[in-house]
C-alpha cells in the first residue's frame, strides 16, 4: 500500500426541508483511505444558534472553513443585533470555499431556519459554487442516493416523515458505501429551536440481506462453526 498516494475520504451527508424547518443528517465515518480514522465523529456542525452546517470531504478543510465562518457569523451578530439568516452564512461559506478553491477539498450543506425565509437548505460543492435546493446531499455516498431521493421526497412533509427519510436515506449510503458507516446523526432546526437525535447501528433498517449486528466477531464465527465430526 502506498502510504504516499492521495486518501479517499468518504461519507454521506443530507439536507432536507420539510413544511416547517429543516433536517440535517449524516454517517460518522470518518476514512483515511482503507483505514477507519475515527468510526463516531461529528459531521454537523453548528454554526450559530439557527444554522448548521454538514461536513464532507477533507476533515481538516471543512473544519477550518466552518471555524471561520462561525467567527465571522459571531461578530455579524453582534454588529447587527439579531442572528444571522441562513442564506448570509451559506454565502460566507461559499466566499470561502470560492476564493480558496485550489486549495480546499470540501463539499458542504449548509441548513436552518430563520424569521424571515423560514428553512433553507444551501448546496456548496466542491468549488464554491452555492445552490439553494428543496434537498442536497453531498459525500461518497450521495451517488448512491440521487434515484432515491428523486422517488422519495416531497413536498409539505412532516418534520417526522423528513427525519425517517433522512435515517433511511443515510442507512442506505452505509449499505452501499465503504467510505460510510458507523452511527446516524440528525439535526431538526425550526422555529421552536434545534434538536439533535442520536440512531445507533444496530437500530438502523437493514438492507440487501446484511447480516443482523452482532457483538463481536466471535459471535459470528462461533454461530457459522459447524458441529464436530464423531469418529
Amino acid at each position: 500500500m502506498d502510504l504516499n498516494a492521495p486518501h479517499s475520504m468518504g461519507t454521506t451527508i443530507i439536507g432536507v426541508t420539510y413544511d416547517g424547518g429543516v433536517v440535517l443528517g449524516a454517517d460518522s465515518r470518518t476514512s483515511t483511505g482503507m483505514y477507519v480514522a475515527n468510526r463516531a465523529s461529528d459531521k454537523i456542525t453548528q454554526l450559530t444558534d439557527n444554522v448548521y452546517i454538514c461536513r464532507s470531504g477533507s476533515a481538516a478543510d471543512s473544519q477550518i472553513v466552518s471555524d471561520y465562518v462561525r467567527y465571522f457569523l459571531h461578530q455579524h451578530t453582534i454588529q447587527l443585533g439579531q442572528p444571522a439568516t441562513v442564506k448570509v452564512a451559506a454565502n460566507l461559506v461559499r466566499l470561502l470555499s470560492y476564493n480558496n478553491k485550489n486549495m480546499l477539498q470540501t463539499g458542504m450543506i449548509v441548513g436552518g431556519w430563520d424569521k424571515y425565509e423560514g428553512g433553507k437548505i444551501y448546496g456548496i460543492p466542491l468549488g464554491g459554487t452555492i445552490l439553494e435546493q428543496p434537498f442536497a446531499i453531498g459525500g461518497s455516498g450521495s451517488s448512491y442516493l440521487y434515484g432515491f431521493f428523486d422517488q422519495a421526497w416531497k413536498e409539505g412533509m412532516s418534520k417526522d416523515e423528513a427525519e425517517q427519510l433522512v435515517v433511511k436515506a443515510v442507512s442506505l449510503a452505509i449499505a452501499r458505501d465503504g467510505a460510510s458507516g458507523g452511527v446516524v446523526r440528525t439535526v431538526i432546526i425550526n422555529s421552536d429551536g434545534v434538536t439533535r437525535n442520536f440512531y445507533p447501528s444496530d437500530k438502523l433498517p437493514l438492507w440487501h440481506e446484511e447480516l443482523e449486528p452482532q457483538n463481536s466477531l466471535l459471535d459470528i464465527l462461533s454461530a457459522a462453526s459447524p458441529e464436530p465430526m464423531n469418529i
